[in-house]
């Protein structure tokens, strides 16, 4: 990869894990949720009159739009299912590890198979993922219904980005996030409200904690849309998918950074080390031939 396209990857994987960080650290986490969603269609239809696409134009990949639109609604439940109860520094590294997603597709799906250095990384990141888990003294799986969680985002970030990847030979950016949360404000707020305890009110589900925190609100959604854009616009460039995947997962340890030194999560040092090792194994499932 050139140089300036590296450089769009790595912005977007150091703001990425912001959203993560300010769902699993506020007391309304599906509000921040739809936040974000908010701000990704708010921005987007200013990023395209200011930028005079036609903001229609991404009818023309319209399947790619309809997949990657439940991608992310599915990947936004399962995330907040992870974050309810598991730590940031503990699943994050897990929830994108959606190369590995990509893998498996190939294999069962495409037919591919695999070389003994992607096996080598395919086992790196298992190791990695299984000690992120481990507590001494603990079952191995202590939190079998977060982790199940963990690895459906997984799979669904995997979805997301073979569609967007996709779509991006055809389209702009801008015109693809337009079209794109044009569909996933209300398919998401109609979720949120269906989902929504039975005593607790639409208003204080999904809109109060705008008076209570705006700026940590408009900030996660900003950041949200800033990372995913660079990373279109690095698809749109003629980026290798293998090699972004691979350059995103520096997310990886940055994550684990916030949820120790911000969320104050326990066992800093080990939990680095092994989503490291995570990050490194999936660098090597798409770096293999």
């Amino acid at each position: 990869m050139s140089a300036s396209i590296i450089a769009l990857v790595l912005l977007s994987a150091a703001l990425h894990p912001l959203r993560e960080f300010f769902i699993k650290g506020d007391q309304s986490p599906e509000a921040v949720t739809f936040a974000v969603i908010l701000v990704f269609g708010l921005l987007s239809s200013i990023h395209v009159l200011v930028s005079g696409v036609d903001p229609w134009s991404a009818f023309a990949v319209w399947p790619m739009v309809l997949v990657s639109a439940f991608g992310v609604a599915a990947y936004y439940l399962c995330v907040l299912g992870t974050l309810r109860t598991g730590d940031l520094s503990i699943y994050y590294p897990i929830t994108r590890s959606s190369p590995i997603f990509v893998v498996v597709f190939g294999y069962l799906v495409l037919g591919q198979t695999y070389s003994a250095v992607l096996l080598l990384g395919i086992a790196l990141v298992i190791v990695g993922a299984f000690m992120l888990q481990y507590r001494r003294g603990a079952s191995f799986f202590a939190q079998p219904l977060t982790l199940t969680f963990a690895i459906l985002a997984m799979c669904a970030h995997g979805v997301i980005t073979l569609a967007d990847a996709k779509a991006m030979e055809k389209v702009e950016p801008m015109a693809f996030l337009f079209l794109l949360y044009l569909l996933l404000v209300p398919l998401t707020g109609a979720i949120f409200i269906c989902l929504r305890p039975k005593k607790v009110s639409i208003y204080h589900h999904l809109i109060s904690g705008w008076l209570r925190t705006p700026v940590r609100f408009l900030f996660a959604g900003t950041a949200s849309y800033v990372s995913y854009y660079l990373i279109l616009t690095a698809f749109q460039l003629g980026a290798n998918v293998a090699a972004v995947s691979a350059v995103r997962q520096v997310s990886i340890p940055f994550s684990v950074l916030l949820g120790c030194l911000i969320l104050k999560e326990e066992r800093m040092t080990g939990r680095l080390a092994w989503s490291i090792l995570l990050a490194l194994g999936v660098v090597v499932i798409m770096v293999s031939d």
